[in-house]
């Protein structure tokens, strides 16, 4: 009797749904994730200005499987009941149970004609539709918390969405991670399909070079594990590695580019022989080329005393002093490995011998990659974007328009964290490995790292050059990864401030704000207190420029802060010698002649070096599209979408110009082209 009744009910609202359907048709489109599509008999009403309903009109058709996954299909609506020519105020949208029981349906949005105003209104919708549950939506969706016509079901929503994202320490002191992977953030098919295509691809070109190989008996068979039609190709560094301006331009355009500071003294730690110094200052005093400002420093202090593997039971926290020539290059002329100055911590220059000056710099790279796979990548991007990331989604509603601003660089970004931590830094992973610091030093150093990281610094590019002293061109003249990063962190300041104030035309509006002022507690507060502890953020948003800086922080920090950090990988560790990953054992207590067959013994064996080229092979992969380009559209208000589409115009000017200027570099720098440069972190 029951199954009758709803055949009844069905055939009835088919029937009504052909009268009057002139004036408005539906567009619905179902959400390209899996199992989003339904069987469900899917019901819409419209509501106009004044308050009148159209009767329900059953969304289905006659020997059509609609409402499946990724499909838009169209439907002629009832109009009847509504006053002409009234604008319509918004829609309710409801489904049954299928005869299937399914309980699943992912409504990406619904589109109304109205073709007596020639007008189309678009729904967002985005969300799972449950059964017998009626959604109120409304045109474009994107609305503050004070402003929402349906607050108590945006607190419902807000509730199931803090069950779905909670987190968990991974990481002692460190940013939190998501205590269980949501289905809604997992991979798409396509892309595990296209990664995994590639992931097979590389390991079968590692164990044919595994069994072609010889084992290392010089440097030059290092070089000639590659082959020129191999995708692990042989990268540039072969050629310059050994060449002390390399080591140098890597501190200026390299994958860790962020830690070369201007040198305003020489530290007390670092015990320099200035008889050993002024032959490389080109007629300058030590004292006058500090003076000149033409001295630069990196100390790698973040890794003094960090846990390591036990081939190296003491990890190195280099210093190294650059000296900036007439030529404009930075030129070491000082590595120190350690921080503390002792007989057994010798001070390496140039003019030593020409291996053990090689030598050297193996170990200072050594460290300088720990800080970088640590900080500068792990940490300080997927880590940290994913605890931003997961109090968002526990704080803004999916109606919130900064939360429509952020979602398209949060795409993938906790699938792969998750990804990840399970496959890369799990015991006995790939870090454990292929990093000296191995898992507990990695995870030490991410804590160490993100406790002194704050977001009013670090999260804003000209700042965090400004805190280095390297800001001024005048002081550092080739300086790659300052030029193109601070027109790009321009960019997307602009495009975030016209968003935000946008939708925040009063100071009052961001008071009201209850979920972005909840959002932004939560990261400031310690976390001693149950807060994320994120340095740099106010507990209370008092101004626009406030939510701006936040805003600008996340979304550069997902699009070109990882692009910097992340797709040269295989350009500097494909080469082990270049930038090693690991060396085997301590260097010399005191300085002696280096021979070859010295740094051979330092470095790993073959199986390790090829496990380093295919994992940083797989890192350097693009995965999502370019910035602005987006893929998922969650901005629909005209207003935003033609903000959006100015974005794009000046992030093409400035891809233009990127690549102008890398005509005249000798050595290209196209990590921040806008062409380049993804919305998110994905790999």
């Amino acid at each position: 009797m029951l199954a009758l009744r709803a055949m009844l009910s069905y055939f009835n609202s088919w029937v009504g749904s052909l009268w009057d359907v002139s004036r408005f048709k539906a567009h619905v489109t179902t959400g390209d994730r899996l199992y989003a599509g339904t069987d469900s008999t899917v019901y819409l009403q419209l509501v106009d200005k004044t308050g009148a309903q159209s009767e329900a009109s059953c969304l289905d058709k006659i020997f059509v499987n609609d409402h499946e996954r990724g499909e838009t299909h169209s439907y002629g609506i009832n109009a009847k009941g509504l006053q002409t020519p009234n604008e319509l105020d918004h829609i309710i949208v409801w489904r049954h149970s299928s005869i299937t029981g399914d309980d699943r349906w992912f409504l990406d949005r619904i589109e109304i004609e109205d073709r007596t105003q020639k007008h189309r209104y678009i729904f967002p919708v985005q969300r799972w539709i449950e059964v017998e549950r009626r959604y109120y939506l409304y045109e474009f969706d994107a609305f503050l918390p004070q402003d929402d016509r349906q607050p108590d079901n945006r607190r419902l929503e807000l509730d199931r969405k803090r069950e779905l994202y909670k987190y968990k320490e991974t990481i002692e002191r460190g940013p939190r991670q998501i205590q269980e992977l949501p289905d809604d953030e997992k991979f798409s098919e396509r892309y595990m399909l296209d990664f995994l295509k590639l992931k097979g691809k590389l390991i079968a070109r590692q164990y044919h070079l595994k069994f072609t190989t010889e084992e290392w008996a010089s440097l030059d068979d290092v070089k000639n594990i590659y082959h020129p039609d191999s995708t692990l190709h042989r990268p540039e560094c072969t050629e310059y590695w050994t060449e002390d301006w390399w080591f140098g331009l890597q501190r200026v355009q390299g994958v860790n580019s962020v830690l070369v500071s201007l040198c305003n003294e020489i530290p007390a730690k670092l015990a320099l022989e200035v008889d050993k110094v002024e032959p490389f200052l080109e007629g300058y005093t030590l004292n006058d080329a500090l003076q000149n400002k033409k001295l630069f420093i990196v100390d790698l202090v973040l890794l003094n005393r960090a846990p390591c593997r036990g081939e190296m039971p003491v990890m190195i926290a280099p210093i190294g002093l650059f000296y900036l020539n007439k030529k404009d290059e930075l030129m070491p002329i000082a590595i120190q490995l350690f921080q503390e100055p002792s007989p057994t911590n010798p001070v390496y220059y140039p003019s030593d011998s020409r291996l053990t000056w090689i030598m050297a710099k193996m170990f200072f790279n050594m460290g300088d990659a720990q800080q970088h796979q640590s900080c500068t990548h792990l940490g300080l991007t997927h880590l940290l974007m994913e605890t931003m990331c997961v109090a968002a989604h526990r704080h803004l509603s999916p109606s919130h328009p900064i939360f429509r601003l952020l979602a398209p660089h949060y795409l993938y970004l906790l699938a792969i964290n998750s990804r990840g931590l399970e496959k890369l830094i799990s015991p006995g992973g790939w870090v454990d490995s292929g990093m000296i610091v191995g898992r507990a030093g990695m995870f030490k150093l991410i804590s160490r790292g993100f406790r002194r990281w704050r977001l009013d610094v670090h999260g804003d590019v000209e700042k965090e050059l400004e805190s280095r002293g390297v800001l001024d061109p005048k002081v550092l003249p080739y300086y790659p990864y300052r030029d193109d990063a601070v027109p790009l962190f321009k960019i997307i300041k602009n495009y975030v401030r016209k968003v935000v104030t946008h939708y925040y035309s009063t100071p009052e509006k961001l008071e009201g704000d209850y979920e972005v002022q909840g959002w932004a507690k939560e990261m400031a507060t310690s976390q001693m207190e149950g807060g994320l502890g994120i340095g740099g953020i106010p507990e209370k948003l008092e101004n626009i420029d406030q939510l701006v800086q936040i805003c600008t922080a996340v979304v550069a920090a997902c699009s070109m802060g990882h692009a910097g950090a992340n797709f040269q990988q295989y350009d500097a560790y494909g080469f082990v010698p270049n930038y090693p990953g690991i060396l085997m054992k301590l260097p010399p207590q005191t300085k002696r002649e280096m021979t070859e067959k010295d740094l051979l013994e330092f470095l790993p064996n073959k199986s390790t070096t090829l496990d380093i080229m295919v994992i940083t092979k797989l890192l350097s992969m693009k995965g999502t599209k370019s910035l602005g380009d987006f893929e998922v559209q969650y901005i629909y208000d005209p207003s935003v979408v033609h903000i959006a589409e100015e974005f794009r115009l000046e992030l093409k000017k400035l891809s233009h110009e990127i690549k102008v200027r890398n005509k005249t570099r000798k050595f290209k720098y196209e990590w921040f082209d806008p062409d380049i440069v993804p919305n998110s972190i994905s790999i």
